[in-house]
């Protein structure tokens, strides 16, 4: 695996304006390095503890993201680092990341997840809920969190009709909240969204972060 290459290859077929998380779980701190001497500086984690390790081991500069499923009672161990939180999917657990933030003085920025696809297996907020979150008082006086965009994953199938539609639904629900919520708010800017299968549809339907893993680590280590 040259993952160097990979992720030069990837780098070209996108927008300069799109950011690419590599997404480093199950990987090795020398597959990370790789990347990262490449001038790559941005990984995904989906397990907290594998994420303080590597926050640990590896260089200060590197910009980690949380992208799996974040349980509140994991919060506070990657609270002091951590650069953005992909997968806010509850009020109480933005609550949580509020709190945890706070006591490190710092604003976590962090997307809110839509449940997008057709599995149930899926994590994710509907329209209906996030409108209930942003309208409440409680969320009004969060001052650690910056909501800066929205997140979801399409359905893992052959079908691109169907990829695409989900993907065209987590914008419209984004361009819903920027006009509602977030109009004079330049924070509010991240759609999320795009694997290493379907990210060039993602890009193509306005993904402005892609989360790629096995088309540049190769597949996954368990």
């Amino acid at each position: 695996m040259d993952i160097a290459a990979n992720i030069a290859e990837i780098k070209k077929e996108i927008p300069e304006s799109v950011q690419l998380v590599a997404v480093s779980k199950t990987k090795p701190n020398s597959d990370i390095l790789e990347a990262y001497h490449s001038n790559h500086k941005v990984f995904g984690e989906n397990k907290v503890q594998d994420l303080v390790e590597k926050y640990e081991q590896l260089p200060k500069d590197i910009q980690w993201h949380f992208i799996g499923h974040l349980q509140t009672n994991k919060v506070k161990y990657i609270a002091p680092f951590v650069a953005l939180i992909h997968g806010v999917d509850s009020m109480k657990l933005l609550k949580t990341v509020n709190k945890e933030a706070r006591k490190n003085n710092r604003i976590i920025s962090c997307l809110l997840q839509f449940h997008i696809a057709e599995e149930s297996t899926k994590f994710g907020l509907s329209l209906e809920e996030v409108r209930e979150l942003l309208n409440s008082e409680e969320f009004k006086s969060f001052r650690n969190v910056d909501i800066v965009g929205v997140m979801g994953m399409a359905t893992f199938t052959e079908n691109e009709k169907q990829i695409r539609s989900e993907f065209k639904t987590l914008k419209k629900y984004f361009e819903i909240l920027k006009q509602e919520y977030f109009a004079v708010s330049d924070k509010f800017c991240e759609i999320s969204m795009g694997m290493s299968d379907d990210y060039l549809i993602a890009v193509e339907e306005g993904s402005t972060m892609i989360r790629v893993g096995s088309k540049i680590f190769g597949e996954r280590n368990y």
